[in-house]
């Protein structure tokens, strides 16, 4: 397909561990889209990829003039990369999907059919997972937890892969915080959007880098840049400490008047010392957590940068710097 300035769809896919499948991947989203009559691209995003990745974009998108590819100058993470392309996409229509082909390239005409009259937002639902089951119970604890903790309900059978209206992209790419989470950040749009049952592949090459580890650093991350839940929490426990510690004055003050008075044994007050003592440090931590948050949000540096571009590559980023 020729070449365009302004193409009617950008698929969009970070690239992280999967050189092997780079090709099937771009001529699948081709072949998909191919019937629909509509100019389209392709971006990839070399989130520094460590088998080699980029020096494949760059002999793929010598043959295909409607795949482009971007290199960020280290790992920032997944978000990040798709915060990358996407600021980059310049269709109507977006479409976001992972690379190791478990999102299937074509379901992506029947997401696209479905981005219309009020609909902004149509993301893939995963209704039958292909993943292991420790992940999808770390998956399924992840959402659970990013629900309450953020009062937005939250579904694990979604992720990144959807299709996005141009006016949710722009919306999306004028929001300025540092802890970028792409499918947080659709939904506070608070746009209409859906969930269309897609079919869920097993993994085509590599393995998942959301170890327990990471998914516990990028949950309080995102807790703590999308909710204040732990600070109301915070205060909650204060009171009610203050509650248990009036109720203890009021007893030890009644048992005083009734000249029932015992000398507080060591064990009782080294025990009390120690929860409070505790309790204060926690709280102090949390809160040192939100100021370290501030201090980052203050910095505003960028949150990726552009390392090195496909020749045909767009050059207008709007948060991102070139190195």
């Amino acid at each position: 397909m020729p070449e365009t300035p302004h193409p009617a769809i950008s698929v969009v896919s970070p690239v992280y561990g999967c050189k092997g499948c780079l090709e099937d991947l771009v001529d699948r989203i081709a072949a998909s889209l191919a019937p629909r009559g509509e100019a389209f691209e392709v971006i990839l995003v070399d989130d520094r990829s460590p088998d080699g990745a980029w020096a494949r974009i760059v002999e793929l998108a010598a043959t295909r003039p409607w795949l482009r590819g971007l290199r960020l100058a280290r790992n920032f993470g997944q978000h990040y990369a798709i915060s990358a392309g996407i600021e980059h996409a310049r269709g109507g229509k977006v479409v976001v999907m992972d690379c190791d082909l478990q999102d299937v390239p074509e379901e992506i005409p029947r997401l696209l059919e479905a981005l219309q009259g009020e609909v902004e937002v149509v993301f893939a639902q995963r209704t039958q997972r292909q993943d292991g089951a420790f992940k999808r119970l770390m998956s399924w604890l992840f959402f659970r937890l990013l629900s309450w903790m953020t009062g937005v309900a939250q579904d694990h059978t979604t992720a990144n892969f959807g299709a996005y209206s141009r006016k949710v992209i722009d919306a999306v790419n004028a929001m300025p915080e540092r802890e970028r989470c792409f499918p947080l950040m659709v939904k506070w749009t608070g746009y209409h959007h859906l969930a269309l049952p897609v079919e869920h592949a097993s993994r085509n090459e590599g393995r998942s880098t959301y170890t327990f580890k990471r998914l516990r650093r990028l949950a309080t991350g995102i807790i703590l840049s999308y909710s204040d839940k732990p600070l109301r929490l915070v205060v909650r426990l204060g009171l009610a400490f203050a509650a248990i510690a009036f109720a203890m004055v009021a007893w030890s003050v009644l048992r005083y008047l009734k000249g029932d008075v015992q000398v507080a044994g060591f064990t009782s007050v080294i025990a009390s010392i120690w929860l409070v003592g505790g309790m204060a440090i926690f709280c102090i931590g949390i809160i040192g957590l939100y100021l370290g948050r501030l201090f980052v949000d203050a910095k505003a540096r960028p949150y990726y940068l552009v390392a090195d571009r496909t020749p045909a590559a767009p050059r207008e980023p709007a948060h991102g710097v070139q190195a």
